[in-house]
């Protein structure tokens, strides 16, 4: 028996699987994590509590039936991107992880535009200049707390972090490296330039690492923290939604994942890097392909919010029935038609990321009359996000990337009213997957390649189960053709 363990480090939790190769997952377990806004717009976090997460978590996977730590045959990390994480020249941390949702660092990105030519940077970085870059964040490190920017040593991610606690071992995974904006696409390297823009000193970026070569072995003392056997073999790790797409089966050109969770992702796959300053751009697991991808800044934390607002009333209602609110809310919108009978919603809640990467961009809700009820407003919000998915099939197409394969994956794929509305919009059968852990199967599988424990990347799919398709309906074609070049027409860039 061979087993591999999986680590994600999620922003609000800490998951773990063990799975038993060649095709059975064994066991998952979670610990959570706190996040800290301690001003406006700031995400921070605890990379130490990562660390005692990771500890709890493989002890508690080994205790499930009791496995041997010897045959545990590799370890794998996924986690948020791009996070960052700072170290100084003994490894202790300077302080809090500054995470891939901070919004401090506008007046960077403002002034790091001046600086240089977007479309000259897209070409050569990947990525555009927006404050997902961590040279942005840095920038806002050296001139609000100079002292720990004159003391740092390393910067890297989330997962890296934890891989430097299990191995000792500094190295950035590539698509950290990349999203980051260190990365000379065309060469696939680390670039002197890119680094030195952040005021960097020499050597503060580790090497670079593919994600499934072998960085080292479990140290003596990780071992001893989290029960595994010394020298076990850890990999380069993985960016989350990259893991999460790749163990959803997104393996071939035209393989498109829509992952419903609190965010909304859409991420395919491709041959042939294409740089758009509408998207990110980011490495396949996969050697050879690229992921190109989207991410908008809400998803199921917009009806999170809208229940929070507004819906009191119906979850009283769904608790009276023994049903989840969701489920209540659902059976309101399937009694409204397709369009939300004119109510149009642009979910800009927390301003949006993909594809317009503004800020500063508010929600609208258009069309409503005393004539609407919550079942047309819930409808609308569904449809919105919809509406936006579409918009990056749009910007995919339009630089030469095909779409022809539909995943959906995570919470909101449960419902089967949103995803009938989205395959309304997009007018493409949407295959709805089952049994799917999310990122720490993709790392796991990927620690089992990369240590030589399997040799086909294709195997991650024996793990996950298909559920039904959900076909488009011809009839509300011409509605959500209509509906979505009102979408389209709501957003204004604030001046």
């Amino acid at each position: 028996m061979v087993y591999v363990i999986g680590l994600d480090i999620g922003t609000t939790s800490t998951i773990g699987i063990l799975i038993e190769l060649p095709a059975r997952v064994v066991g998952l377990a979670s610990r959570p994590v706190t996040l800290s806004s301690p001003h406006h717009g700031w995400a921070e976090e605890d990379p130490l509590q990562w660390w005692e997460n990771a500890q709890a978590i493989t002890r508690e996977l080994l205790a499930i039936e009791s496995t041997d730590p010897a045959n545990v045959g590799a370890v794998g990390v996924t986690g948020m991107l791009p996070a960052v994480v700072l170290l100084d020249e003994a490894g202790s941390l300077l302080r809090p992880s500054i995470q891939q949702s901070d919004g401090r660092s506008g007046r960077e990105v403002e002034a790091m535009r001046k600086e240089r030519d977007e479309a000259a940077f897209i070409k050569k970085a990947g990525n555009g200049i927006n404050q997902q870059l961590v040279t942005a964040k840095l920038r806002w490190l050296e001139k609000h707390e100079p002292e720990v920017f004159s003391r740092i040593a390393t910067v890297f991610g989330s997962y890296d972090f934890v891989n430097f606690k299990l191995t000792g071992k500094r190295a950035v995974e590539q698509n950290w490296a990349l999203e980051a904006g260190f990365v000379d696409v065309s060469r696939g390297e680390l670039d002197e330039d890119l680094i030195a823009w952040a005021h960097l000193p020499a050597g503060a970026i580790p090497p670079k690492i593919a994600s499934h070569e072998v960085l080292g072995g479990l140290t003596e003392e990780a071992a001893a923290l989290t029960g595994l056997r010394a020298g076990t073999p850890v990999v380069g790790g993985a960016a989350d939604m990259v893991a999460s797409a790749f163990g959803a089966g997104v393996q071939d050109a035209g393989d498109v994942l829509l992952k419903f969770g609190g965010a909304v992702d859409i991420l395919t796959a491709t041959d042939k890097a294409r740089p758009d300053p509408r998207l990110f751009l980011d490495y396949h697991l996969i050697p050879g392909l690229y992921m190109p991808n989207g991410c908008m800044s809400t998803g199921g934390s917009a009806l999170n919010w809208f229940i929070a607002t507004f819906a009191g009333q119906e979850r009283l209602a769904a608790e009276a029935e023994g049903i989840s609110v969701y489920r209540y809310l659902d059976r309101l919108a399937e009694n409204r038609p397709a369009g939300a009978e004119g109510v149009v919603i642009l979910p800009y809640l927390l301003g949006e990321k993909t594809p317009i990467h503004d800020p500063d961009a508010r929600g609208v809700i258009s069309g409503l009359t005393l004539s609407h009820d919550i079942g047309h407003l819930w409808r609308a919000l569904l449809e919105s996000y919809a509406y936006a998915l579409r918009h990056h099939i749009d910007v995919l197409n339009d630089i030469g990337l095909a779409t022809t394969r539909f995943l959906v994956s995570d919470g909101g794929a449960q419902s089967t009213v949103w995803m009938q509305t989205v395959a309304d919009v997009l007018q493409r059968p949407v295959h709805c997957l089952t049994g799917h852990p999310g990122s720490c199967l993709g790392v796991a599988w990927t620690a089992a390649m990369g240590a030589g424990l399997a040799d086909d990347w294709a195997g991650v799919s024996a793990f996950v189960g298909r559920g039904p398709t959900i076909a488009p309906s011809a009839a509300n074609k011409a509605v959500y053709d209509d509906a979505y070049a009102r979408f389209r027409g709501l957003y204004r860039p604030q001046s």
